[in-house]
């Protein structure tokens, strides 16, 4: 079972590895067409450069935000740990033994 918190952090995780791929991609295609000086393609270029400024600087924002809420995220899960320790063993056998009885039954 996955946590939703933790799905939400993975997929924006995913979310910046591929605008971060995207920025790459189109910071390699700026590069290719470097030598081009038709003014439309020049122009072209110039806009797509301050795009992708402004994309590294979001790209940016959103990491920072996504990494905040995996600390706060660990952070409540620690104090919750800390605050009832009991029932958190009793919750992480109970898990184990369902695990356990998962894997046993597929043997099988």
């Amino acid at each position: 079972m996955s946590d939703p918190i933790d799905s939400e952090v993975e997929s924006k995780e995913q979310l910046v590895a591929n605008l971060r791929r995207v920025i790459a991609d189109a910071e390699d295609l700026l590069e290719a067409t470097a030598g081009h000086v038709d003014s439309k393609v020049t122009e072209l270029r110039l806009r797509a450069k301050e795009n992708l400024l402004l994309a590294r600087e979001k790209l940016a924002d959103v990491d920072a935000a996504v990494r905040e809420r995996a600390r706060r995220a660990a952070q409540a899960t620690d104090d919750y740990v800390h605050d009832n320790p009991w029932s958190s063993i009793g919750a992480a056998a109970a898990l184990g033994l369902l695990i356990g009885v998962l894997l046993g039954s597929s043997r099988r």
